[in-house]
């Protein structure tokens, strides 16, 4: 990897730690979630990167890919709520998640859980590891606490312009891995439930242009995000109906209806390990 990539990734991390830590304070009871999704998206601008993916916000029982389209839901309290975050500096990303409970700890040992996960995997990256071996590492720690993973939902390798590029980093031991190798970056994330750790699909709030999408209204799309996921509220005037043919990121719910948290940085993998863009 080159310097100049390098400091892009590093950039981009940097960004995505300090608007995770900012936001965090924020998430109260009573505040519109679309208030800290526009938050996140704008303090992303101003330090200077562009969200790589709309701000995620999703809560108790769904794991991933919500993000808000009015001011309508917002916190409650005892809410667990799954914060996640992307920034790209010239395609370079950098995604980053976090869960925090609002006003109560009735789920702190769940939260903690994730993070120690995420702790003892980020240690075993190194140049040469299995991805599966990785993915043993994040079950054990979690079902050691009582807890399931979520073997539907996986870590996943990042390129230029590209948020899943490929390579999956299981949060489970996996049959079969994929051998990391040196300048390889990752998006490391596991999520933990107290239910039985499947995924079935709810609604699509966010899109992603592909090949399949024609027309003007696609074709400036494409132009203002490129591959990247976007979602309706951020194309005033369209509300997701006129995308046919579009990737389609439907939201991510634990399939018994059971609580789910998540942690998440981002790595580059070193010859001895990693370094961690987004902490």
């Amino acid at each position: 990897m080159n310097d100049t990539i390098h400091e892009y990734y590093m950039e981009a991390g940097k960004i995505a730690a300090e608007v995770r830590k900012e936001s965090l304070g924020k998430i109260k009871e009573g505040i519109p979630l679309l208030e800290i999704a526009q938050y996140v998206e704008n303090k992303i601008v101003d330090l200077g990167g562009v969200p790589a993916f709309p701000c995620n916000i999703s809560i108790n029982e769904v794991a991933s890919h919500y993000t808000p389209q009015d001011n309508v839901p917002c916190f409650k309290k005892s809410d667990v709520v799954k914060l996640d975050i992307g920034v790209h500096i010239e395609g370079y990303i950098a995604d980053t998640a976090t869960t925090v409970e609002v006003g109560t700890n009735n789920h702190l040992k769940l939260i903690k859980t994730c993070e120690e996960a995420l702790e003892k995997a980020i240690a075993s990256v190194k140049d040469g590891i299995q991805t599966n071996t990785i993915g043993r590492i994040i079950e054990e720690t979690i079902k050691k606490n009582g807890f399931n993973p979520i073997k539907d939902l996986t870590g996943h390798s990042l390129e230029r312009y590209r948020l899943h590029a490929g390579t999956t980093i299981p949060n489970y031991k996996s049959f079969f891995g994929n051998k990391i190798k040196k300048d390889m970056v990752f998006a490391i994330e596991p999520f933990a439930t107290y239910g039985r750790g499947r995924i079935k699909d709810g609604e699509p709030y966010i899109f992603a242009i592909n090949d399949r999408c024609k027309g003007e209204l696609a074709q400036e799309i494409r132009e203002r995000f490129g591959p990247l996921p976007f979602t309706p509220r951020w194309i005033p005037g369209i509300t997701g109906k006129e995308l046919k043919g579009a990737r389609e990121y439907f939201e991510l719910i634990e399939e018994s209806g059971n609580i789910v948290a998540q942690s998440e940085h981002t790595v580059i993998v070193t010859d001895e390990g990693c370094e961690v863009t987004t902490k």
